[in-house]
């Protein structure tokens, strides 16, 4: 599947590389285009200060509404910037539309954080602009959802993510949702943390995206997932994971430091031979579950996608069918689409796909908070509005001294 990928304010813009890093790595390491022209769209000159791109993953930089909000910035509520997106979303499209003449783009995927005042602002109009424009391909957010930290330090966090989130459901066809506060590492620097949280989100897209694109006939499997079964597998809110044989993991009181070296750690024969696999598969899906982009309940997903990525001669009938089954019994009402992609290694990875997800109780509550605060305000521009007009009776009656 190749990508488009639009990233909205700084964070996104962030990602955006990360994503164009993503692309120079298929093409370096696999031969293959999965990330087509990378973008970053802000009304902030200062957004670019660093370094967001290299040479051979170059980042497209975008500045709109320079005249309307120069030096905007985070920290403030995301009007501003979504009206700047309605009057230049044309220079966007001027920017995007080479690429799609030069290359073939199966989706458009752009990425905000939901807290700011920028990138929240940018992503669900300049989503519908481009719906609009290319009625054909399907346009995704990824949006960061807000630290706890920033809930708290922020008070406009939470009206930015609510008003954000519910603009992405009504405009992208999927919105991948992130949050960074699973991904949060102690005793490190914020900047070096960062990178660490970006990289992670990304990591899952990797084999999804190359899957389908893959030539050679040894990388091709038995059930390929191509764009086609990508897009049909995406609606609505929607996270992403991987759990792979890398690490010890323990499961049910069983330990095992890795799902290789051989086929049956387990067990001995056909029977043994099974086991193993069956007991793979779980761990597998467990993992991959852990290590999802957002802590969601499986069992509210309608859709749900998984891919695996592992050497040939561990492509073993009954891990796949285990696969399958494991992810049917934790999402029982999930439309579930599967395949495996043949890659040379040691390493075994399943990437995974929950979407359509019906109640998902971390956009429940910044809805609920969204609400509180434009409540709250309202209240707050009452009393300000009331303390500013002083009672007629009583002013009239104080001597003027003019």
């Amino acid at each position: 599947m190749k990508l488009l990928v639009i990233g909205c304010g700084h964070c996104g813009a962030r990602i955006a590389a990360q994503f164009g890093g993503l692309g120079r790595k298929a093409r370096r390491e696999r031969r293959l285009d999965i990330i087509t022209a990378s973008f970053a769209v802000t009304t902030n000159a200062a957004d670019f200060d660093a370094p967001l791109s290299t040479e051979d993953a170059p980042l497209q930089k975008i500045i709109i509404g320079a005249a309307a909000a120069p030096g905007y910035a985070d920290g403030e509520t995301n009007e501003l910037a979504a009206e700047i997106a309605r009057d230049e979303s044309e220079k966007v499209i001027e920017a995007v539309d080479p690429h799609l003449g030069t290359n073939e783009v199966d989706a458009f995927m752009l990425i905000a954080a939901a807290a700011g005042g920028t990138g929240s602002g940018l992503i669900p109009v300049l989503t519908r602009h481009l719906k609009e424009r290319y009625f054909s391909k399907p346009a995704y957010n990824l949006i960061v959802l807000p630290f706890v930290k920033e809930e708290i330090e922020k008070p406009d966090a939470v009206y930015n993510a609510g008003t954000c989130l519910k603009s992405a459901y009504l405009a992208a066809d999927a919105v991948f949702l992130v949050d960074n506060q699973r991904y949060l590492t102690d005793n490190i620097s914020p900047e070096d943390n960062q990178n660490q949280i970006n990289a992670r989100i990304i990591a899952p897209f990797y084999n999804l995206l190359c899957a389908g694109e893959e030539r050679s006939p040894a990388n091709i499997g038995g059930k390929v997932l191509d764009a086609g079964d990508i897009i049909q597998s995406l609606a609505g809110w929607t996270v992403i994971g991987r759990g792979t044989d890398q690490k010890e993991r323990t499961l049910l009181g069983v330990r095992e430091q890795s799902l290789f070296p051989g086929l049956v750690p387990d067990g001995k024969g056909a029977v043994g031979s099974q086991l193993a696999m069956v007991e793979k598969g779980i761990r597998l899906v467990s993992e991959a579950l852990d290590e999802l982009s957002l802590d969601c309940n499986p069992q509210n997903a309608g859709r749900a996608l998984y891919l695996l990525a592992a050497p040939p001669e561990a492509m073993h009938i009954s891990l796949i069918k285990e696969l399958g089954g494991s992810l049917k019994r934790v999402a029982p009402d999930a439309t579930i689409r599967g395949g495996d992609y043949p890659r040379r290694g040691r390493t075994l990875e399943l990437s995974l796909i929950l979407s359509e997800l019906g109640d998902v109780q971390r956009v429940t509550e910044l809805f609920s908070k969204a609400v509180d605060y434009i409540t709250g305000e309202r209240t707050r521009r009452k009393r300000k509005a009331s303390y500013e007009k002083p009672d007629e009776e009583a002013f009239g009656r104080i001597p003027l001294l003019l």
